[in-house]
């Protein structure tokens, strides 16, 4: 299987995960010139941006969410906040996927 098979995977976990939890899926995949948001879910008045993380240790997939990263996503969402005109409060949130279950890093920062 593919990296990007196995990222599918992974994004449709965490959505299902993420709806276990009472959170409504805005979008999924939303690319723009700055890079890609993996998910973008709506949990009461606040917007979460979640980026998505598998592999087949907790350790590797955190590690790959690097400063450079979530620079590159702040870009992202500030460009899809500007364009689809939105002024909430939301948060970055993380899911580090594995074989062994999904955790959820709320509110991660820049």
């Amino acid at each position: 299987m593919n990296t990007r098979a196995k990222g599918n995977i992974a994004e449709e976990r965490g959505c299902e995960f993420l709806r276990k939890k009472g959170l409504r899926i805005i979008d999924r995949n939303v690319y723009n010139r700055f890079g890609e948001i993996d998910i973008i879910a709506m949990q009461g008045a606040v917007l979460r941006f979640v980026e998505v993380k598998s592999a087949a240790s907790y350790e590797q997939a955190i590690n790959n969410i690097t400063p450079s990263k979530l620079q590159k996503l702040g870009r992202t969402i500030q460009s899809y906040l500007q364009q689809k005109r939105l002024e909430c409060d939301y948060c970055i949130d993380a899911l580090i996927v594995t074989d062994e279950g999904i955790e959820w890093i709320e509110n991660i920062t820049l």
